[in-house]
């Protein structure tokens, strides 16, 4: 199929990311090429592809944690409601809070349940006092459907609760700080398969507010998560668009060779 730079570029809608031309390079060798795509707002976009393809690589370009790699560089523009975050004067540290980030393994800190959650409201000054930060961190909890099992334990270590439960914590973490975008980076490979339903439901609850993009290996919960997918192979972003059309109507050969088990 011919190359087409803007494969990735949907229709004119609500869109709350927008990626033109975006490279990243770690040190000689390039990791993306050129991708372009158009993420809605309040709606779940996954990345797959197969292991290597960039799709984490490209995850990281949306809240610049790449920028904290020595040999890494990024080329091409980012926006997010029409500001290019890779502008000189964007300072990663407010975008951090605005574009939350969930990773593989769960991490929450070494800190109490309560402080865990409270963390970022007091780093980036969003609550006045004790009774704000006590209202963020039961909200937040609240949202990420935790708050029935830890309410009466919240001074408790955040590292004592089960694989599933720090995973829910580290996600009322992220939303604490009120993001617009939350990103994450297979939340569920270290999970079991009922943790897994939990996390998945809580997406599908948190799409009504948030930006959500996930990158997963698993074509089935890509499958029962996500309004949009991207399909990246070899660094490039090879098509997207809606799920349903991409897991039954794929436009390009290697797009259903992947889906289909073909390899990966």
């Amino acid at each position: 199929m011919e190359e087409n730079p803007t494969h990735g570029v949907q229709p004119e809608r609500d869109m709350k990311v927008r990626a033109r031309d975006v490279s990243v390079f770690y040190g000689g060798k390039q990791a993306l090429f050129d991708v372009a795509v158009d993420i809605p707002d309040r709606t779940v976009t996954a990345l797959i592809g197969p292991s290597g393809c960039g799709k984490s690589t490209f995850l990281r370009t949306i809240n610049r944690m790449n920028d904290t790699i020595d040999t890494a560089r990024t080329t091409g523009v980012i926006e997010i409601d029409g500001q290019n975050i890779y502008e000189k004067d964007v300072d990663p540290v407010p975008l951090r809070a605005r574009v939350g980030m969930v990773f593989q393994k769960p991490n929450p800190f070494p800190k109490s349940i309560f402080d865990n959650v409270a963390y970022g409201a007091k780093i980036h000054g969003i609550a006045a006092n004790r009774d704000q930060l006590e209202e963020i961190v039961e909200n937040s909890l609240r949202r990420a459907g935790l708050w029935e099992e830890v309410k009466d334990r919240l001074d408790q270590p955040g590292t004592g609760l089960s694989g599933g439960q720090q995973q829910r914590l580290v996600i009322a973490r992220a939303i604490a700080v009120s993001p617009e975008v939350i990103l994450m980076d297979e939340p569920c490979s270290a999970l079991d398969p009922i943790a897994t339903a939990r996390i998945e439901e809580l997406i599908d609850e948190l799409r009504e507010n948030y930006c959500i993009i996930i990158v997963t290996h698993s074509m089935a919960q890509a499958a029962r998560v996500s309004q949009q997918t991207a399909f990246f192979h070899l660094g490039k972003l090879v098509e997207s668009g809606a799920t349903e059309e991409m897991f039954t109507k794929p436009r390009d050969e290697r797009t259903q060779d992947y889906i289909t088990g073909r390899y990966g």
